[in-house]
């Protein structure tokens, strides 16, 4: 038998009850059948099978995967029923350079009368240590849908035209930008406050991680969710800066 690590978020966990199972299934079991055992289990997940991602060692697999001993296996519901809103732009996360020009690209529009960018980079100081580089890591599908989510939510408070996010993973060197957030609106105050939430919203609930390389050693300095290992302070994580600058009225 293959002993599985089960994993459910956002609607999927609630109506479970429970955020994480152990399993036990016959070699061959694909995720889809997993998903249907579940589904027998907790009745309330039913009417959610054909928005369900499904991912194993936080990759996206499709639901004829068959997962091996001690994998991983993450269900993950839709953002909003699975259909994105009209303002909710590109919400990526790789290891390739961030554009940030590409980034306000993508939220330009006629009803845009200003456009804010948030670009976080990495600082060669830190508490006195001199900061070689970031590395960065994800738990991708969970990270992918809180960002998805907090960009629902951005476009609910503010009368927002577009937004779109990119995060790094991997190492990220001096000056190099590790995350981008683009606002477009009809009026710069909305896009400002838009712009304060989703980058706010990000560091406390989207699971990114980031390790500190500097002179003489290495640490984690901290998880980007709600619960992180170390307190940080709000305004500026440790060895990132910031810029937010409005490019339009």
């Amino acid at each position: 038998m293959n002993k599985l690590t089960l994993k459910l978020f956002a609607t999927l966990r609630e109506r479970a009850r429970v955020a994480e199972l152990s399993r036990e299934f016959p070699p061959g079991t694909t995720v889809g059948e997993i998903w249907e055992r579940l589904l027998g289990e907790f009745p309330a997940l039913g009417g959610h099978h054909d928005g369900v991602g499904f991912a194993v060692n936080h990759e996206y697999v499709k639901e004829d995967y068959r997962p091996a001993n001690h994998d991983e296996v993450a269900f993950i519901p839709p953002v909003s029923g699975g259909a994105d809103a009209p303002w909710v732009g590109p919400i990526t996360i790789g290891p390739e350079p961030i554009d940030v020009t590409a980034l306000e690209r993508a939220v330009a529009h006629p009803a845009a009368g200003a456009i804010v960018t948030f670009a976080g980079t990495t600082r060669e100081d830190n508490v006195g240590r001199r900061v070689i580089r970031l590395e960065y890591e994800a738990y991708e599908p969970m990270a992918l849908l809180e960002m998805r989510k907090l960009a629902h939510t951005a476009g609910e408070r503010w009368k927002i035209v577009r937004v779109a996010i990119q995060h790094r993973v991997g190492p990220v060197a001096i000056g190099e930008t590790s995350v981008a957030i683009a606002v477009a609106a009809a009026h710069r105050a909305e896009a400002f406050e838009a712009c304060r939430f989703a980058i706010d919203r990000l560091k406390e609930i989207v699971p990114i991680w980031k390790k500190e390389y500097f002179e003489g050693g290495e640490i984690w300095v901290g998880c980007q969710t709600s619960h992180p290992a170390l307190a940080e302070p709000k305004a500026e994580r440790a060895g990132e800066s910031a810029s937010c600058v409005q490019n339009k009225d």
